[in-house]
């Protein structure tokens, strides 16, 4: 998963400069129903939406009982943002994007070896054991 930055919340913005440099042509992308997402299905992707004024928050389109329409998981990220964000007590705009890459990078981040902890601590590798 990549995180970016942007402007402004628009549909060149969201649209042309981090969906479609992020998917293939003929991807499916699953969003909530914003008219700034519309111009997708004439850029060779698939959407699909959810209208959350309406109460729907996932929907099975295909009757095999997995609701496949939902945009939860990006707003799970974005709760997980907001909650990495908060202890510092707002950010100033000129860092934010230092900020995200940090969660990127721990989002991204799968399992914690002993080398990674070494990394992070700056410690150096030693084979003699202390007791």
């Amino acid at each position: 998963m990549w995180f970016r930055v942007g402007r402004r919340s628009t549909a060149a913005e969201l649209v042309d400069a981090t969906v479609l440099p992020a998917t293939k042509p003929g991807a499916m992308v699953y969003t909530d129903d914003w008219n700034g997402y519309n111009p997708l299905g004439r850029k060779g992707r698939g959407h699909a939406t959810v209208n959350h004024n309406r109460g729907e928050f996932a929907r099975d389109d295909d009757g095999d009982g997995v609701r496949e329409v939902h945009c939860n998981t990006l707003e799970g990220i974005w709760t997980g943002l907001r909650n990495f964000l908060r202890p510092f007590r707002g950010v100033n705009k000129a860092y934010l994007e230092q900020y995200v890459i940090i969660f990127e990078w721990a989002y991204n981040l799968k399992k914690v070896t002993d080398e990674y902890l070494r990394i992070l601590l700056g410690c150096k590798q030693t084979t003699e054991l202390i007791t």
